[in-house]
């Protein structure tokens, strides 16, 4: 822990009063007096401001996502690092797409600062250490194929930064994602965004709007990969995976919507497909057998439409 009367702690100080993710608003400043309903109604209005906060930043998001889909398609991984909430935000992202997307758990990887127990649990210092970012990701085994998300809302974490450098040394791909404009974050990335949501309603409380845009940016960048890898058939989840009950009825239901098929030839194809829903519906669209598409659908990488299209 930096010494509050050290020249590091006063430089730190300094810093943290430049950021608009710190700044303190005066005009909240009696907002605990505030009837519960007033403060709800505050908090609303402050988050319907980080949707056009994010607006801004569209192309840059759209640039980092296309990069990543490029890299991805050739067999990298998509990482997310980062500290406290930022760290959290990415490690959530990443654990739902397998389910959504029937991806590897090791294809979208979250990491975050002092490890999984700092998902529930502060680990002090941990944000602090460049170094423990770069053993982290040497313990994945990096490479130049893979994309690395530095994640961070003042766009000053070390650890964010550290993971950033690192990756981009071996030629990985690099996004940082801040919530800070002018941020080193982004500075020692490929990509960088920053989508400014201004003061929090709790003086540097960023799990607040920062953490809403950071959700919204992540669920962009996972989202959209996925779709470019041909993950999804229109605004279907087609790679699906039924792993409960709920998931397995979905499943029926996708097959339904993408063919129009009844409810007997839909079952009969997830049979056949042994619940498999993409070579399922190939085989009502393009009327082929399990067998045949499977094989379509492997020399097309996995997207529905290319397969469609060699079928017919």
């Amino acid at each position: 822990m930096t010494p509050p009367t050290s020249p590091a702690y006063r430089e730190l100080r300094a810093q943290l009063a430049t950021l608009t993710t710190e700044a303190f608003r005066p005009d909240l400043a009696e907002i605990d007096r505030l009837p519960t309903l007033d403060i709800a109604r505050l908090m609303n209005a402050e988050d319907r401001t980080v949707p056009d906060a994010v607006a801004g930043q569209l192309p840059a998001i759209a640039a980092a996502v296309d990069a990543a889909a490029e890299r991805m398609a050739r067999g990298g991984r998509l990482i997310y690092a980062g500290a406290g909430t930022a760290g959290r935000m990415g490690t959530m992202d990443a654990s739902e797409c397998p389910p959504t997307f029937n991806t590897d758990p090791s294809r979208v990887v979250g990491l975050i600062a002092g490890g999984p127990a700092a998902f529930v649990t502060a680990v002090e210092g941990a944000e602090d250490r460049e170094d423990l970012a770069a053993k982290d990701l040497e313990d994945l085994a990096l490479g130049p194929d893979d994309t690395v998300v530095g994640i961070s809302a003042s766009g000053r974490t070390p650890y964010a930064i550290g993971a950033v450098e690192y990756a981009r040394g071996l030629g990985a791909l690099t996004i940082g994602l801040s919530c800070n404009a002018d941020s080193p974050l982004a500075a020692a990335a490929d990509h960088g965004i920053e989508v400014v949501v201004g003061p929090e309603l709790l003086s540097g409380s960023t799990r607040l709007k920062a953490g809403t845009a950071q959700k919204l940016v992540l669920n962009m960048i996972s989202t959209i990969v996925m779709i470019r890898l041909g993950k999804t058939y229109g605004n279907l989840m087609v790679d699906l995976r039924a792993s409960n009950d709920k998931l397995r009825a979905r499943s029926r239901r996708i097959v339904s919507y993408a063919t129009g098929a009844t409810d007997e030839e839909v079952e009969s194809a997830l049979t056949a497909t042994g619940g498999e829903v993409k070579p399922a519906i190939l085989t009502l669209l393009a009327d082929i057998d399990a067998a045949t598409a499977e094989r379509l659908l492997a020399e097309s990488g996995g997207h529905l439409r290319a397969a469609l299209r060699a079928a017919r």
